[in-house]
């Protein structure tokens, strides 16, 4: 593919910095949007999964809007579990590392 026809985001990808950045805020994006899914699939309101899984709403506020919130897996966890997931560990093929 000529750089002329590279997308713009084919384009910023190619910097090795901002392809690091992107998936962080990818990871962050990941969890968001799992919690808005998962919240809805079981009816479950913020306060209402604070009290199941034991972790705060401020927490799961900010995980909901992908406000940079760092969490423990131990958080992940509980999360999970009290929306009905289990979270599973893949090894990753050597391309995508």
């Amino acid at each position: 593919m000529n750089e002329n026809s590279l997308s713009t985001f084919d384009k910023f990808m190619e910097d090795e910095n901002q392809r690091e950045l992107f998936a962080l805020e990818y990871n962050d994006f990941l969890i968001s949007e799992f919690l808005l899914e998962a919240m809805e699939e079981n009816s479950i309101s913020v306060r209402k999964l604070s009290e199941k899984s034991g972790v705060s709403t401020s927490i799961i506020q900010k995980l909901k809007t992908e406000k940079g919130a760092n969490v423990t897996l131990k958080t992940m966890f509980a999360l999970a579990s009290s929306l009905g997931y289990r979270i599973n560990f893949e090894k990753m093929s050597s391309a995508s590392k």
